[in-house]
């Protein structure tokens, strides 16, 4: 495992053209949306923030976990095959997905707070919020992108793929910043807590069980 997350890291490092694209995406898309808002002299309603930040973190999550299987050279999942078990190579993919997710996520908070403000009152259920966010999305992406690199057009198969699927966490996920925009208590937002750990819990349950089946075809 460890070996495999190291060898994630160092691919990342080499492939510097993906990280400098992943930047200039989100920061693009944070000053497109301010620009859009500026030039009309509004400012941000909370509910928009929400909406607008959500939005941005999970095509940014789409786009850089995408790469994780479709972005691979031909043949390397044959050579890993015949080394590896499968187990450990979804769950370092999860887990390396997971901290870039992370990464970015507090990239876009910042860049949001820096443009529009700061309009998040407890901010560290928002911090947690974002966490869990991260794990439903590398869970599920990396599963997807198992399954759309086996695909022709993977590149287009794998939006239409994950929409249906990370839904349910990006509604729970606006709807608990929303409490956190609004300062209220924490037991408001408890039941959805728990229902977004139990789909994360599900979606990387599910995920271990049927990549074997899947990274065998």
């Amino acid at each position: 495992m460890i070996t495999l997350l190291k060898k994630e890291f160092i691919l990342e490092l080499r492939r510097q053209s993906v990280i400098a694209g992943l930047t200039v995406y989100l920061l693009s898309t944070t000053f497109v949306c301010y620009i859009t808002f500026t030039l009309k002299g509004s400012t941000l309603s909370p509910v928009v923030w929400s909406s607008l930040f959500w939005i941005t973190v999970l095509f940014t999550s789409i786009h850089s976990i995408a790469k994780s299987f479709i972005g691979e050279k031909r043949g390397t999942d044959i050579y890993l095959y015949s080394l590896l078990d499968p187990h450990l190579i979804i769950l370092s993919k999860i887990i390396y997905n997971f901290l870039l997710c992370v990464l970015l996520s507090i990239a876009c908070m910042g860049l949001f707070m820096l443009f529009f403000g700061n309009p998040v009152e407890d901010v560290w259920l928002f911090v947690f919020v974002i966490v869990l966010a991260a794990l439903g999305f590398s869970a599920s992406l990396t599963m997807l992108s198992g399954i759309a690199a086996r695909a022709n057009n993977s590149g287009i198969v794998m939006p239409v793929l994950s929409f249906p699927i990370i839904i349910s966490v990006l509604l729970l996920v606006i709807k608990i910043t929303k409490n956190c925009i609004d300062g209220l208590d924490r037991s408001v937002s408890q039941q959805d807590l728990i229902t977004l750990v139990a789909i994360n819990c599900l979606v990387a349950a599910l995920s271990y069980i049927l990549f074997p089946y899947i990274w065998r075809s």
